[in-house]
């Protein structure tokens, strides 16, 4: 996983399944190919399911860290 500079950010703290997905497929949309996208959610099902979505959908998960009860991904769009 590389470094990235972020293009936008997107904070699903507090929201359960699917709406982490939902909104994230949402925000992917309205980027151009190589923006970085930052999603910030406390859903522990997000480990599964952003790595899981990025395969489906054809995006680069750039990386995932934990910080104080929250999960920070970086995704670029490919597609």
């Amino acid at each position: 996983m590389s470094e990235a500079t972020v293009t936008s950010t997107l904070d699903t703290s507090g929201k359960c399944c699917p709406m982490p997905i939902v909104e994230t497929n949402k925000a992917m949309k309205s980027l151009t190919i190589g923006d970085v996208l930052e999603i910030i959610a406390t859903d522990t099902g997000t480990k599964k399911d952003i790595p899981s979505w990025c395969d489906r959908t054809g995006q680069t998960l750039l990386s995932m860290t934990e910080e104080n009860g929250a999960i920070h991904y970086c995704v670029r769009k490919d597609r």
